[in-house]
């Protein structure tokens, strides 16, 4: 009998340790799975109603079973409570409350009490060895891994990884490129999530950082830091563009990343499917990093709105499609490359958005403050644009133009204020026929054609504008792409950045981010009038006055008078 409990005993820690060394977890999680097993097969034989508690050696292979009961007065629940005199024959210093063990022997496992505890063994290493590929990947996202396809399910690439496997979406994919189940595979990974199911581990061949980690395998100076990718855009198998700079001015980084006849450039455009590669110089300049940016087009002039974040490139007639490029690709490479919105235009179109923007400002100078055509386009010419730069810039600027006076320049401002009052009162009286509430109008930063605009979108209270985030109320709309006819080739597209955003219902204001939180907080402030100040906890000199100030109302209102007087 000894032999076989021996027996018993080698085979459960053999199967522990084969176990673990198997899926690489702790031993120590597959013995107490094995316990768990064992405390449910026990209770299955002595009665679920019982604390049943198993206790395996790791060293020996001894196994202990035991009940787990409490020292009552008065027995309720025989399963779980036993009496004093009862539990002071298990344990001779046993008293009221006390929770003491009541040995058990061991139990035969039939054979469905086997494959349950089978079962309990299982799921509790499958949950170990998911943890396990959980804590392994979940800090090496942005790293470049290698795998082999295992198969292809609806479009998407199932990636073994050799421990934990790995899903390459379709959108995540290079387009046109076969994925054959057994070849080996490059990828970014991502992501990687907790799932109930396994860790996710998502996988990328098209994100911008698979680029840029395959060029710091190829090119030891990126790997050295010497040189850096500040900046990469891809379209996914047909044409990438990344801004390099050196940090070393003795080295060439653009030739660093081509190499030798290619040769490094060459190896990333391999495992990219043959994707064309523009490596760009970077620079600090915003208007020369994006005439590099557009190479290989020609351009005239770049004109910069920092604060609608939008670059207008004007290039000679014969540069617009190179600039464009097939349905928009180069510009639109370009804009993500720059993280702004790029407007191509030739010569001739700048000239008549100029000529036109010229004429519309004169006009609204000429008619707002009732004076005449060269007079508005003088101010025009000087870089006034609205009635507020004439209204509040320094007297001095504006009477040493050439031909104005302190005279003129005073009158100027005095119409032009009153210019501006006038359109208040005239927003104020819209604001008010939608039915956009007084308490609105004391908002910080807030114009009367701000509140207009506002009720045409339905706010009119507080409680509607404090609903907004500060996104809602202060994004900028981009504008959707332009089309143009273009004689070398079909309509091209002026693309963006992105596709039309809805914008925030301030959004053409230019609001800041700061300026739209204040908006915010103050149509928010109305929500906590209410709540009760805490209590401040009393100092030894405030509890000494207490009693003086803790009278009747009647004391009360006597002190508060007094205090009037």
């Amino acid at each position: 009998m000894a032999s076989a409990i021996s027996a018993n005993k080698a085979e459960l820690l053999a199967i522990a340790n084969s176990v673990a060394s198997e899926k690489m977890i702790d031993k120590a999680i597959v013995i107490e799975a094995m316990e768990e097993a064992i405390q449910k097969s026990a209770r299955n034989r002595y009665g679920a109603e019982n604390d049943i508690r198993a206790k395996l050696d790791p060293l020996t292979g001894d196994l202990r079973l035991w009940r787990v009961v409490e020292v009552v007065e008065e027995v309720e629940d025989y399963f779980k409570q036993v009496d004093l005199k009862a539990a002071q024959k298990l344990q001779d210093d046993a008293k009221i409350g006390d929770f003491i063990v009541d040995p058990l022997p061991p139990v035969d496992l039939g054979r469905i009490d086997a494959q349950s505890a089978k079962q309990v063994i299982f799921q509790k290493v499958r949950d170990a060895e998911r943890e396990r590929q959980f804590e392994e990947f979940k800090d090496r996202a942005g790293e470049v891994i290698t795998g082999v396809i295992k198969s292809v399910e609806f479009g998407h690439v199932i990636v073994n990884l050799g421990r934990a496997e790995g899903v390459i979406r379709r959108d995540q994919q290079i387009p046109r490129e076969a994925a054959r189940v057994g070849e080996r595979v490059r990828a970014l990974i991502t992501k990687v999530e907790r799932n109930n199911r396994g860790p996710q581990i998502f996988l990328s061949r098209a994100h911008p950082d698979f680029m840029k980690k395959l060029f710091a395998q190829e090119v030891p100076e990126i790997y050295d830091g010497i040189i850096e990718i500040k900046a990469a855009a891809r379209d996914p198998g047909s044409r990438a563009k990344i801004g390099v700079i050196s940090h070393d001015s003795s080295i060439d980084p653009v030739g660093a990343c081509v190499g030798m006849k290619g040769s490094r450039v060459q190896a990333v455009v391999q495992e990219l499917q043959g994707e064309k590669i523009d490596i760009i110089p970077w620079s600090e300049d915003g208007a020369t990093f994006i005439v590099n940016a557009l190479q290989p087009a020609t351009v005239s002039r770049v004109v910069l709105d920092e604060e609608d974040g939008r670059i207008e490139v004007v290039v000679p007639d014969d540069q617009l499609s190179l600039a464009i490029g097939r349905r928009g690709q180069n510009v639109r490479l370009a804009s993500q490359l720059t993280g702004n919105q790029i407007d191509i235009m030739t010569e001739e179109e700048a000239s008549e958005k100029r000529s036109k923007e010229f004429a519309e400002r004169s006009k609204m100078f000429e008619e707002e403050l009732d004076v005449d055509e060269t007079l508005s386009q003088l101010l025009v010419a000087e870089g006034f644009a609205e009635l507020e730069e004439v209204a509040y810039v320094e007297l001095e600027e504006l009477a040493g133009i050439e031909g104005f006076d302190e005279d003129l320049a005073e009158e100027l401002q005095s119409r032009a204020q009153e210019a501006i009052d006038r359109q208040e009162a005239t927003h104020r009286e819209a604001r008010r026929e939608l039915g956009v509430e007084d308490d609105l109008a004391e908002l910080p930063h807030l114009t009367e054609a701000m509140l207009v605009t506002l009720g045409k979108a339905g706010i009119k209270t507080l409680d509607d504008l404090a609903d907004l985030a500060t996104d809602e109320l202060i994004q900028k709309k981009r504008e959707a792409p332009r089309r143009r006819n273009n004689t070398d080739g079909p309509p091209m597209r002026r693309p963006s950045v992105r596709e039309q955003d809805k914008g925030g219902v301030l959004g053409e204001y230019g609001l800041t981010e700061e300026q739209g939180n204040e908006i915010i907080m103050a149509a928010r402030a109305h929500w906590f009038e209410d709540e009760e100040p805490q209590a401040v906890p009393a100092s030894s000199e405030d509890e000494e006055k207490a009693p003086a100030a803790a009278g009747t109302d009647d004391t009360q209102e006597a002190a508060d008078a007094d205090s009037t007087q």
